[in-house]
């Protein structure tokens, strides 16, 4: 009886998983563009470092003396974090180790609620649960495709980052798996508590936003990490870790048991609630209805995202600007330091060319906000929500456009608020600052005007405009470090801009992208205007 009891529950078990294999290879088959490219971007930003900072202080005493100005600046902890050894493993992964976690976790936040949630909403997920497909088998699966993204991205950067150390290397590929999955099972939880897939990434995007500010407040008051606001954040785990500096090795097991403790966690859920119902329903609407046009729907659809974005741009601006200061001492008399700024932010004296590499850095992320802002039109499409706004007397340009003021208005006003961030933080004259964030806009509005065309032509395409994001950004950050060719640079819209302040104002260039960013936004409009919608 025992026996017979025993191999029922395991047979239960294992039906709970059936077909986890195939869901599987399936979100690996539509991931094929996303994964790639999003830990492409991320192992390139790791890999090209150790050249540049070997570059920038080749020599021993100039190492020695990066650490001693990390050390004695705050802003600059806050910014990137402490740095405990002047070897180049051990500064790469200081200056890259922060923002190579973030983006780890949001690619792999990303991936989880894309084959939990998203097919929820869609009504996908529950054509396959008619199937041979066990209960537990979605969550698995998309966990499982975090987790192979996650592990290329350990292998690629141990294997990159070897040559500086074997134990380094492998700490710091560990580690930022780690974080990646640390993050794909928050995803997971957040996937079964809500609704919706927006507010699932919203949720997990804003723990990942508090990890990072703890972090910063954290590292701005101690010099080795050792802040209990550092230990409260994931992010501060990673750089306790200590790759290249005396690593510490049971960090990786503080990072397993949490990541396990949400795993339990996600499908105890999973288990206990209907396909397509959460724990934390959306609240009812007014009876009378207060959405009285497509675009006030539009902007009830986004506007948290257009407020986060926002109060996020503006604190970066405040950091940013207060650290504009200390660019000159931190640049020294380092010529190699001194020409990769310039390259990024002009030849108008290291203040403001540090603040205008800064402003373009910003610039580059908001084609992010952009493109996610342009794409809620493929959301909407997909998921069917576009069918009862289009079956009433709406057309599909008034449907369309009340999104994309959202985002190319909302994409202006994020940068209008980080030139008063930086204003405030640098505490110098506001107009210059704000003509030099908005001057970005028009870079960021070809993007946003890509993103428009690949969707209106088919939906199949709007994905690729996450690769062209992350492409602009990739040239952006890592290629003037890198010395890429002039040509290659100026694939991306935001080399052709003025680099203010401190240079000219130069008007021919902003308006032909202007322009340039109107036709392309026309031809998508065009598109979709004329093609099927997907059923």
């Amino acid at each position: 009886m025992t026996t017979a009891t025993a191999h029922a529950t395991a047979s239960t078990t294992r039906a709970r998983f059936t077909g986890t294999g195939t869901l599987l290879r399936f979100a690996l088959r539509r991931d094929r563009v996303l994964i790639p490219v999003w830990v492409g971007v991320n192992v390139l930003m790791v890999l090209t470092m150790p050249r540049t900072l070997g570059s920038l202080y080749g020599t021993a005493s100039e190492r020695t003396d990066l650490l001693r100005q990390v050390s004695a600046n705050s802003s600059l902890r806050a910014l990137v974090g402490p740095v405990f050894d002047d070897s180049l493993g051990a500064l790469t992964a200081w200056r890259v180790g922060v923002y190579a976690g973030v983006l780890a976790a949001v690619t792999s936040l990303l991936i989880v609620v894309r084959h939990t949630r998203d097919e929820e909403e869609s009504g996908r997920l529950e054509l396959l649960a008619s199937g041979a497909v066990g209960r537990r088998a979605p969550l698995t699966s998309a966990l499982l495709a975090a987790g192979v993204a996650n592990a290329v991205l350990a292998v690629l950067v141990t294997a990159g980052l070897a040559g500086h150390g074997v134990a380094g290397a492998v700490a710091f590929g560990l580690g930022l798996a780690a974080v990646g999955m640390l993050f794909a099972t928050m995803a997971a939880i957040a996937a079964q508590l809500t609704e919706s897939a927006r507010l699932a990434r919203g949720l997990t995007s804003a723990v990942l936003g508090a990890a990072f500010v703890l972090r910063a407040a954290g590292d701005s008051a101690t010099a080795d990490g050792s802040s209990a606001l550092t230990w409260l954040s994931p992010l501060g785990w990673l750089e306790n870790l200590r790759a290249f500096g005396n690593e510490r090795w049971w960090v990786p097991a503080l990072f397993a048991a949490a990541v396990a403790t949400q795993g339990a966690i996600a499908y105890g859920l999973a288990g206990r609630r209907d396909a397509g119902l959460s724990f934390l329903p959306t609240r009812p609407g007014s009876p009378a209805g207060r959405l009285g046009t497509a675009g006030a729907l539009a902007w009830r659809l986004q506007r948290g995202a257009v407020l986060g974005w926002s109060a996020g741009f503006f604190l970066a601006g405040v950091v940013y600007g207060s650290l504009a200061d200390g660019a000159a001492e931190l640049v020294g008399d380092n010529a190699r330091a001194r020409e990769i700024l310039e390259r990024m932010g002009g030849r108008s004296g290291v203040t403001d060319a540090f603040l205008s590499s800064m402003i373009g850095m910003l610039g580059l992320i908001a084609t992010l906000f952009v493109v996610a802002s342009v794409l809620r039109l493929h959301g909407e499409e997909t998921s069917g929500r576009a069918d009862p706004v289009l079956a009433s007397a709406v057309g599909r340009l008034r449907w369309a456009a009340g999104h994309l003021a959202i985002a190319f208005a909302g994409s202006a006003l994020i940068m209008l608020l980080a030139g008063l961030g930086f204003a405030v933080g640098h505490g110098r004259q506001t107009g210059p600052l704000l003509g030099a964030c908005l001057v970005q806009v028009p870079g960021i509005w070809t993007i946003g005007g890509l993103a428009v065309l690949l969707y209106g032509l088919t939906p199949r395409l709007a994905p690729v405009a996450w690769g062209v994001a992350a492409a602009t950004l990739l040239l952006g950050w890592i290629g003037p470090a890198v010395d890429a060719p002039r040509p290659i640079l100026d694939l991306s819209p935001f080399p052709h801009l003025p680099k203010l302040p401190g240079a000219q104002m130069h008007w021919p260039p902003t308006l032909a992208l202007a322009l340039i960013a109107t036709a392309l936004t026309a031809a998508g409009l065009a598109a979709l205007r004329r093609r099927d919608l997907t059923t």
